[in-house]
């Protein structure tokens, strides 16, 4: 009896994880950390109990990346888990030995993360962003079907990570002209903005690495008060006052990302886990957003629509 007392009370061990994000902190259910935290607690690894999670937030400036991830490589965290594509590279660059599990990443072969999809073979595993070289047509097309009169469509993205040949080609077979504009910097917007307004655009297509926090609501603002129908890749801005968009889902991406950490704190090996690609997709419509741009909503695509926003 005694010893079985003695087993009994054998202190629970506490895994510590690392969470490293170019975003803002969240002041609520946030879909990125909140996300990650159900999935594993879902997996038994619960906050307070057997976890704890060193949270790290670039607050939007991708150079404290470096800093940050060193910051928690110091703190000898089990596994490290990043949110988008700067994080994962600070993280890259900061160790070779800690676990790292990308919880959404782009071409991470061709940046070096991973050597393969199948086989990672070094200290990264996780999910990538990969939507296929045709999803860029089919979210122009979803923007043409709401507002069919669309001839000149403005584009915000990032050249550090993207590339526009297959959007341009989309547009075009959907009787569209791209005027684009590189965001690499906040510091961008304000050019992108008399860029759009110069060309005379008459929507707006905002790709995901575009959208960093720091402009996000200066990007929605600008569409509103030109009133611009929008399609961007993030449904944080679709809940800002933005007008839809259509992606890959996020929380989604996270919470399957704690699989891995679970995987990994079981003893497996990131090298010997295929990086996954996004299996879940979300249309999100902000209908009070389209009847103050006076877009009257075609009923197949609400009825496509994951959520309407009211």
């Amino acid at each position: 009896m005694a010893l079985r007392t003695a087993e009994a009370q054998q202190p629970t061990k506490v895994h510590r994880i690392g969470w490293l994000s170019g975003g803002t902190p969240p002041s609520g259910p946030n879909a990125s950390i909140g996300a990650l935290q159900r999935g594993l607690r879902d997996l038994g690894y619960i906050e307070g109990q057997n976890l704890v999670i060193e949270q790290r937030w670039a607050e939007g400036n991708a150079e404290r990346l470096p800093a940050l991830a060193a910051e928690l490589v110091r703190l000898r965290v089990e596994v490290l888990v990043t949110a988008f594509t700067p994080a994962a590279l600070a993280a890259k660059d900061a160790t070779t030995t800690i676990p790292i599990v990308m919880a959404g990443v782009s071409n991470p072969v061709e940046r070096g993360l991973v050597a393969s999809l199948a086989h990672p073979g070094g200290n990264l595993t996780g999910l990538a962003n990969e939507v296929g070289p045709g999803f860029g047509a089919k979210q122009l097309e979803l923007l043409k079907e709401a507002v069919p009169t669309i001839s000149r469509v403005g584009v915000f993205w990032d050249s550090t990570f993207q590339l526009l040949t297959g959007l341009e080609a989309a547009a075009q077979a959907l009787g569209m002209t791209v005027i684009s504009a590189d965001i690499q910097q906040p510091e961008h917007v304000d050019a992108a903005f008399a860029t759009m307004l110069q060309e005379r655009v008459e929507a707006l297509f905002v790709t995901a690495a575009a959208q960093n926090v720091r402009h996000l609501r200066q990007i929605v603002e600008f569409t509103t008060t030109h009133r611009l129908p929008t399609m961007f890749q993030n449904r944080e801005a679709v809940e800002a006052g933005g007008f839809m968009s259509y992606f890959l889902n996020w929380a989604d991406q996270r919470r399957r990302a704690a699989g891995y950490v679970a995987k990994i704190l079981q003893g497996a090996k990131p090298a010997d886990l295929p990086v996954e690609q996004p299996t879940k997709f979300e249309l999100v419509i902000n209908l009070k957003t389209a009847q103050a741009l006076g877009i009257t909503m075609p009923p197949s695509l609400l009825l496509l629509a994951d959520e309407v926003i009211q």
